[in-house]
């Protein structure tokens, strides 16, 4: 479904999901069947929040590293410079090339 862009399959894998008789598949296939319409649509749309979620990632990390000694302008500044060094780094690819 994902690498063709393609939520036609989405209700029958629910169904398969919902009677796996696993507990956590059925739950998850109820959750994804309550906002199935948003589901549908981050399936078949190009767009992603890939790179929001990484910067609040970043900020949660610094939160949870800094908290109680650090103030607001050396936290910005952390932040700042770990977007910095992502953007640096997402140029390099991760795997060389053959």
């Amino acid at each position: 479904m994902l690498d063709n862009h393609d939520a036609t399959p989405l209700p029958r894998w629910l169904d398969d999901l919902a009677n796996s008789g696993l507990a956590p598949l059925a739950g998850l296939a109820g959750a994804l069947r309550e906002d199935r319409h948003a589901v549908a649509q981050g399936i078949t749309t190009p767009y992603n929040s890939g790179v929001n979620e990484g910067r609040i990632t970043d900020v949660k990390l610094q939160k949870r590293l800094m908290a109680g000694r650090a103030g607001i302008p050396l936290l910005r500044h952390r932040v700042v410079l770990i977007a910095h060094l992502r953007r640096h780094y997402a140029d390099r690819p991760t795997v060389p090339p053959r």
